[in-house]
């Protein structure tokens, strides 16, 4: 291979100087006026109830929130039925509106506990991902729904619905 003169080399850097010179120029002119160094904040999550005093923060809490109270509704069907509680989820198949696909603990976002003594039940639904919008949630024989953001819920956490059968 040839090596070039000091002279070409020289004229190919100039070159190469004004072509990024008049790129950088053109840029500037093109470029919109000062922009915010302030970064724009994420766009809130919203929800939209399904019910008047829905106490779900997303879609997938409502879920969650929607298998709690069939599980608890076929518990006092199966109660009344049997003078006891469901030892385990297959036990409450077709009490109710229970159905065979829900004993499977995978819902999606949440995966369900269940401890089943013939006289009372903890029901517990654990989010894959805990945060303000997939709370996990612990209910009891009583109906009282507990919820918690920042660990699982259990019978000190806060209740945000309760039923009376």
């Amino acid at each position: 291979m040839k090596k070039s003169s000091p002279a070409v080399r020289i004229a190919a850097a100039l070159a190469l100087a004004a072509c990024l010179t008049c790129a950088a120029a053109l840029a500037q002119e093109s470029a919109p006026a000062a922009q915010s160094t302030t970064p724009e904040p994420a766009p809130a999550l919203s929800y939209t109830p399904k019910f008047r005093g829905d106490p779900a923060h997303s879609d997938s809490e409502a879920a969650a929130l929607g298998y709690l109270r069939v599980v608890m509704r076929a518990e006092v069907g199966f109660n009344k039925q049997y003078g006891h509680y469901a030892v385990t989820l297959a036990q409450l198949v077709h009490s109710g509106t229970f159905t065979q696909r829900m004993v499977n603990p995978d819902r999606g976002d949440y995966t369900v506990g269940y401890k089943g003594k013939k006289d009372n039940f903890m029901l517990t639904m654990m989010p894959k991902n805990l945060d303000p919008q997939h709370r996990s949630f612990y209910v009891e024989n009583d109906g009282k729904i507990h919820a918690d953001e920042t660990k699982p819920a259990d019978g000190d956490a806060p209740v945000v619905e309760t039923h009376h059968w």
